[in-house]
């Protein structure tokens, strides 16, 4: 339940404190004293958008807090417990608070700095307000269809049905997606093929061109350094190492031990030289005895750098190129692949979703028949004893399941049954709205049902059964009311009177005894308030 309710600079409130009773309260007080500002204020604290001029003059921002008692609500405890939001030496207790200025805006969770999705998933099991205005929203069919499942579905299977459904929608987007890509693809794919193959028909030598051109440069070269190095192989032979073997031969003969060190480098400089002569020997070797190596690096050459130009990129960055199109080629043929396989999900998608929509169909059937029966009954005690509310299913597949929910009302038996848009009496319509919120809040888990002015449209005898219907309502879920009607008031198990000051800020206070009485009387005479508007109101009271 909602235990209490604090704002500060919000509309015409500057500092406002209210606790709230279990079972029924009543909020009454004059037209523009402020009743719509309490609730308008409490929508902010859970999360509706701040509109212009709800901030009070000459502050910069304002501020509103509500408390909520969470002793019966284990899965709202589970969830602020999963979110590291639960109070920890008060499990019960949840707080929530929201600052909010122009342009920017700060929300709470038990003091803790959270986003507004958080704080909406957090109080939207806690509370539920309907405005003056909400039985239009009644017309909405979505609408319908939310109040038939809060009255008698299980909220996991609407949730499965939503998340099979948005699985399909994916799959099929998916699919849809790559169906659109291979169109456009089939050309280009054939365009691919042939270049990969012309590419891969080059050889391995598109990745080693730098090391080709090395190769070709030396080859192209090769009679020139054949000569040179053939030039310094036969020096070698003619002079120096024959002269350092003569020189060696000559050394050793001379048996002196300080010609020792000057042998042993004479010795290593043959040895290095005759190393030199081999090597040379071997490089002369490599050379090929023709020039067809030649020829042929000159042929691939040319058409790697004539595939280049096609490309319109260099030698170096045509591997790159041929890497880059095989991947495009490879995603076109897996993209194909794909196809069958999002093809199978999406009709995995599309069974489970038929699966769970039936049984959401079901379940939803089972319950048209109470709820109807408990909102015609609801009818006749608020005087449409005529009227008869019936739910009809028609075909449609969407997030909410396989079909669309209308109510649609017999007014008279005469005619058939229309829907809630084609009521013409706007009293007709708020007094079904009225039994139709009544009966989906009974069954509902929501442990608050907060109602701005629920009189409108009815009065007298009429507003006494409403009373009384908020009253029973009240015994299962904290129930607050404004209103109007002084029938309702005085069922209040708490009352509330909101009103002005000589400032023209709003304020509250609880009402007991002959404050209640006076309020009461005003409520029943205007301004003017008689003993017997007195009288009449101690009778309500004593009704009550």
């Amino acid at each position: 339940m909602l235990r209490a309710l604090r704002i500060l600079n919000f509309a015409l409130v500057a500092e406002l404190y209210v606790e709230f009773a279990p079972g029924l309260t009543v909020i009454t007080g004059e037209s523009g004293a402020g009743k719509s500002i309490l609730l308008d204020a409490f929508s902010l604290v859970l999360g509706a958008r701040l509109r212009r001029g709800q901030i009070r003059p000459g502050a910069d921002s304002c501020d509103v807090a509500a408390e909520f008692d969470l002793d019966e609500q284990a899965p709202v405890r589970r969830a602020l417990a999963q979110l590291d939001l639960l109070e920890a030496d008060d499990s019960r207790t949840c707080l929530v608070r929201r600052s909010a200025g122009e342009g920017r805006s700060r929300a709470f969770v038990n003091g803790v700095p959270t986003t507004l999705g958080t704080l909406r998933s957090v109080t939207e099991p806690l509370v539920d307000i309907h405005g003056q205005h909400e039985h239009r929203q009644l017309l909405s069919k979505d609408v319908q269809r939310r109040l038939l499942d809060d009255f008698g579905v299980d909220g996991a299977l609407v949730r499965e049905v939503a998340d099979a459904y948005r699985e399909r929608e994916r799959c099929a987007k998916q699919l849809a997606d790559v169906r659109a890509a291979g169109q456009r693809s089939r050309e280009r794919k054939s365009l691919l093929q042939y270049q990969v193959d012309e590419l891969a028909g080059l050889g391995d030598g598109v990745h080693r061109v730098d090391e080709m051109d090395a190769e070709h440069k030396r080859l192209a070269r090769a009679r020139q350094l054949v000569e040179a190095v053939s030039g310094v192989v036969t020096d070698l032979d003619d002079r120096l190492v024959d002269g350092i073997g003569q020189a060696a031969s000559v050394l050793e003969d001379a048996a002196d031990a300080a010609l020792a060190t000057a042998l042993e480098l004479v010795v290593a400089a043959q040895t290095h030289l005759e190393e030199a002569q081999a090597e040379l020997r071997r490089y002369l070797q490599s050379f090929p005895e023709d020039d067809s190596r030649l020829t042929e690096l000159d042929s691939q050459l040319a058409a790697i750098h004539d595939m280049a130009r096609k490309h319109r990129v260099s030698a170096r960055e045509l591997g790159r190129t041929l890497r880059a199109l095989s991947d495009e080629l490879s995603a076109i043929v897996e993209s194909e692949t794909r196809t069958e396989a999002l093809t199978t999900a999406l009709a995995d998608a599309d069974r489970r979703y038929r699966e769970a929509g039936k049984a959401l169909s079901s379940a939803r059937q089972a319950a048209a028949g109470p709820f109807a029966d408990q909102v015609n009954a609801a009818l006749a005690e608020l005087g449409l004893a005529t009227a008869k509310l019936h739910v009809e299913c028609a075909p449609a597949e969407s997030a909410a399941g396989l079909e669309q929910v209308e109510f649609k009302v017999r007014a008279n038996p005469r005619y058939p049954a229309s829907g809630l848009a084609d009521i013409a009496s706007g009293g007709e319509l708020a007094r079904i709205g009225l039994a139709i919120d009544v009966v989906a809040a009974a069954r509902s888990k929501l442990p608050c049902l907060v109602l701005d002015e629920a009189d409108v449209g009815v009065g007298g005898t009429s507003a006494d059964v409403v009373g009384r219907m908020l009253r029973r309502l009240s015994a299962t879920t904290q129930v607050i009311v404004v209103t109007h009607a002084p029938q309702i008031a005085a069922l209040g198990d708490q009352h509330l009177k909101v009103s002005k000051t000589s400032e023209q800020d709003t304020v509250i206070e609880v009402l007991e005894g002959a404050a209640r009485v006076e309020e009461l009387a005003r409520m029943l005479g205007g301004r003017t308030i008689s003993d017997d508007s007195r009288a009449y109101a101690r009778a309500l009271l004593a009704g009550a």
